[in-house]
C-alpha cells in the first residue's frame, strides 16, 4: 500500500533548514543598473531600448525579424491571427503544455485539437499529428517542452503536405538547437517567453521570431492598437498625428523590461551551460534507480534545460506522487509538476468532453512526472542537497 500518512522520513533531520526554491530569476546588479538608467531617461514604455532588444534577439536567434511583447501568450495569439486562424478553424497542438498554448487558439475563435506526446521527449508526436489533420485544420503548434526541441522537420513536412502553418511554441527553448539550427532561426514562426522563471526573463514578456517581413509589420501593427506610429515615433517626428490602421491590441513590451532582457541575453549561454552541468549531475545520480526515467536530449539536438523532469514508476515505492513531493518538501527542497495536461483542466474537459485517458501517453506522464530545481543560482551544495533528499526518501520508501 502507498503511504498516505507520513509526509517524510520519521524522526529524521531535514536535509536543509533554509528552503531551496524551485526556480527564482537569475538577476544581479547589471539588470538593476539597466532599469535605473531607463527610469532616469524619462522614457519607460516602448521605445529605443525595445528596438535594441529586438535587434539583439535577431542576432542571437538568427531570425531576420523579432518583435518583443508583454507575453508569449500574446505572441501565440497574434501569430495565429496574422496567419488567418479564426472562427471555425482547428489548430493541432499538444495537451502536455501550459494552458496558454491552447487558450490562444480559443481566443482566435478556433478549436484546439490535441495530439498525444512521445513519452521519451514529452513533445508532440508527429505520428499523432497525422491522425488529427482534418478539413478544418489551419495550423500546428508544437511545444519545445522544457527546452528540448520537438521534431520540427517531421512536423514541417506534415504541414507542407496539407498546406498548414507551423507556429513553434518556444516558450521554454530560447538558446536550444535543433539539428544544428538555433530555435527561432528556421522557416516557422517561433514564440518565446520571458516570464520570471524562464532562462531569459524580463519579469513578464515574450517575443516572436520570424522571416516574413510583411507578417512582421502586421504583427507590429496589431501589437500596439493598430497605430501607424507609436508614441516614441510621434515624439521623434515632432508631431501628434497618427492613424489607426486596424483595431489592434495592447501587447507591447516596455523599455524597462527590454533593459532587463538585454542584460539577460548577454549571459544566456552561460546560464544554459550551468543548467546543463546540473542536469548531468542529476542524470548520473538517477540512472542508478531502475524505477526512474531521466530526461535527455537527442545527440543531434542541444537542450536549453529550462526544466529537468523525471518520470517515476511508483509501483515499487511505498508512497505516491503527491506524498513524495510532500516528503521532499519536508527535506527543504521545492519541486514542481509540468504539467497537468490541458485536456484534464475543467474548462477543456467540460467544453469538449475530454477524459484523462483520451491521451494515454500524456496522462501516464502526468502521473509519473516530477520537475527538479535547475537554475544558474544553484551551488554545488544545493545540487548535492537535492540528490541527498531523493536518496533519503527512496531508501526509506523503496519496497525491496
Amino acid at each position: 500500500m502507498k503511504n498516505t500518512e507520513l509526509p517524510a522520513v520519521e524522526g529524521g533531520t531535514p536535509v536543509r533548514k533554509n528552503r531551496l526554491p524551485f526556480s527564482p530569476p537569475y538577476i544581479d546588479n547589471r539588470e538593476i543598473e539597466s532599469v535605473v538608467k531607463v527610469m532616469e531617461s524619462g522614457w519607460v514604455t516602448r521605445g529605443p531600448v525595445c528596438e535594441e532588444f529586438e535587434k539583439r534577439l535577431s542576432e542571437y536567434t538568427g531570425s531576420p525579424y523579432c518583435l518583443v511583447l508583454n507575453s508569449a501568450t500574446a505572441g501565440l495569439f497574434l501569430a495565429l491571427k496574422v496567419v488567418g486562424v479564426g472562427e471555425g478553424d482547428e489548430v493541432i497542438t499538444t495537451p502536455y503544455t501550459f494552458a496558454a498554448t491552447a487558450n490562444s487558439v480559443i481566443h482566435c475563435g478556433a478549436r484546439p485539437v490535441f495530439a498525444d506526446i512521445e513519452r521519451d521527449s514529452f513533445c508532440i508526436s508527429p505520428e499523432e499529428i497525422k491522425k488529427k489533420v482534418g478539413r478544418k485544420t489551419k495550423a500546428i503548434i508544437p511545444v519545445h517542452f522544457g527546452g528540448r526541441p520537438a521534431e520540427i522537420d517531421e512536423i514541417s513536412k506534415i504541414a507542407d503536405n496539407y498546406n498548414l502553418t507551423v507556429i513553434e511554441d518556444a516558450a521554454h527553448a530560447i538558446g536550444a538547437f535543433y539539428r544544428g539550427r538555433k530555435i527561432g532561426s528556421g522557416n516557422n514562426i517561433a514564440v518565446f517567453s520571458f516570464h520570471a522563471v524562464k532562462n531569459l526573463t524580463t519579469a513578464e514578456g515574450g517575443a516572436i521570431a520570424l522571416k516574413d517581413e510583411s507578417l512582421f509589420r502586421l504583427l507590429k501593427l496589431y501589437s500596439l492598437h493598430g497605430q501607424s506610429k507609436d508614441a516614441f515615433k510621434k515624439l521623434q517626428a515632432g508631431g501628434w498625428e497618427y492613424d489607426i490602421e486596424l483595431p489592434g491590441y495592447k501587447f507591447n513590451m516596455t523599455d524597462i523590461q527590454a533593459a532587463i532582457g538585454i542584460e539577460q541575453l548577454k549571459k544566456l549561454d552561460d546560464n544554459i551551460k550551468i543548467r546543463k552541468r546540473i542536469a548531468n549531475r542529476y542524470t548520473d545520480f538517477f540512472r542508478s534507480y531502475s524505477f526512474i526515467k531521466v530526461s535527455s536530449c537527442e545527440e543531434y539536438n542541444e537542450c536549453a534545460w529550462h526544466l529537468y523532469p523525471i518520470l517515476i514508476d511508483f509501483t515499487d515505492l511505498k508512497i505516491d506522487k503527491k506524498h513524495l513531493i510532500n516528503a521532499i518538501w519536508e527535506e527543504g527542497i521545492s519541486l514542481n509538476v509540468h504539467y497537468k495536461p490541458v485536456h484534464m483542466m475543467s474548462y477543456y474537459s467540460k467544453t469538449f468532453g475530454y477524459k484523462p485517458e483520451d491521451f494515454p501517453v500524456s496522462y501516464r506522464v502526468y502521473k509519473e512526472e516530477v520537475s527538479l530545481p535547475i537554475y544558474p543560482g544553484m551551488s554545488d551544495k544545493d545540487v548535492d542537497d537535492v540528490i541527498i533528499a531523493f536518496k533519503k526518501i527512496f531508501d526509506y520508501y523503496y519496497s525491496r
